[in-house]
């Protein structure tokens, strides 16, 4: 029986006891902030990157892992005859996963790559999946199909206060971008199909709290949520209330609140959160 390794990038938002646990490997992303480039989760801390956001000169530029890293890192895992599972961000949000894909091609073993059309927590169920059954001894299409079906029922929304950085990195359209011109105006987004899609939209911080609301009513009737996450810009405080506000509608779901990354955190700006589940 052939081992399979997982490999996923630093987009993933996986606490360090679960790296160690489902022994994931984690290819860092890197971000350049005025000039500097840093390496995520190692030059540079979660904490760090979004003070230095915030003190920045120019929205940071955001960056996929070389091809070659790719490629080093591939030769290791395999060069014992393992398999790898590479998963990855969305194609719309990083370059990431055709990085991935062109060095897959390079390698000396045998590597798949999964786009999981997701990111940070949302991503993570996946990854956290395909771990659990490649200890299991799955094979490589059963768990990329299980990866699928993961992606198939994972939620992900996300609020967005200040619509800066978003518009600045071009992860809306510019008919979207438009909405900018309205005073005070927030959002609330999905990501389904791998794209980023506005839910709602409308003035004042009552726009965001009637978005939070309706998730977590929509989560109350839902038998089936396994895991569920809360990944924050900068305001902690807000994401540890919205998991107080999950805990109570939905008794006994595990609920993990984490900054989120380098990539998510650019695009995304000032205030930003999001809510994360997987569901049967």
């Amino acid at each position: 029986m052939t081992n399979i390794k997982i490999v996923a990038d630093s987009s993933v938002q996986m606490t360090p006891e679960e790296v160690a646990q489902y022994q994931v490997t984690i290819i860092p992303l890197t971000v350049m902030i005025d000039g500097t480039v840093y390496t995520d989760g190692e030059t540079i801390t979660r904490d760090e990157f979004v003070n230095k956001m915030f003190s920045a000169k120019d929205l940071p530029q955001t960056s996929q892992p070389a091809i070659g890293s790719f490629v080093e890192q591939y030769n290791q895992l395999t060069a014992d005859g393992s398999q790898v599972i590479s998963i990855h961000l969305a194609e719309s949000l990083s370059g990431t996963v055709n990085a991935a894909r062109q060095a897959a091609e390079m390698a000396d073993g045998d590597v798949t790559v999964i786009d999981s059309g997701l990111t940070d927590r949302a991503m993570a169920f996946q990854v956290i999946e395909a771990a659990k059954l490649a200890a299991q001894g799955a094979d490589v299409d059963t768990i990329v199909a299980r990866a699928k079906t993961v992606e198939d029922h994972t939620t992900l929304r996300m609020g967005v206060v200040d619509l800066t950085n978003l518009v600045k990195g071009g992860r809306l359209s510019k008919a979207a971008g438009m909405i900018t011109s309205v005073l005070n105006i927030k959002i609330a987004l999905s990501m389904e199909n791998g794209k980023l899609g506005i839910l709602k939209k409308g003035r004042g911080m009552k726009t965001i709290k009637r978005f939070i609301d309706d998730v977590v009513q929509t989560m109350s009737q839902k038998p089936g949520i396994h895991s569920v996450g809360v990944s924050y810009v900068d305001e902690t405080s807000g994401a540890d209330a919205i998991a107080d506000q999950i805990r109570a509608a939905v008794p006994g779901v595990d609920v993990l609140v984490r900054r989120t990354g380098p990539i998510v955190a650019t695009h995304a700006g000032k205030g930003a959160f999001a809510i994360m589940y997987y569901e049967d």
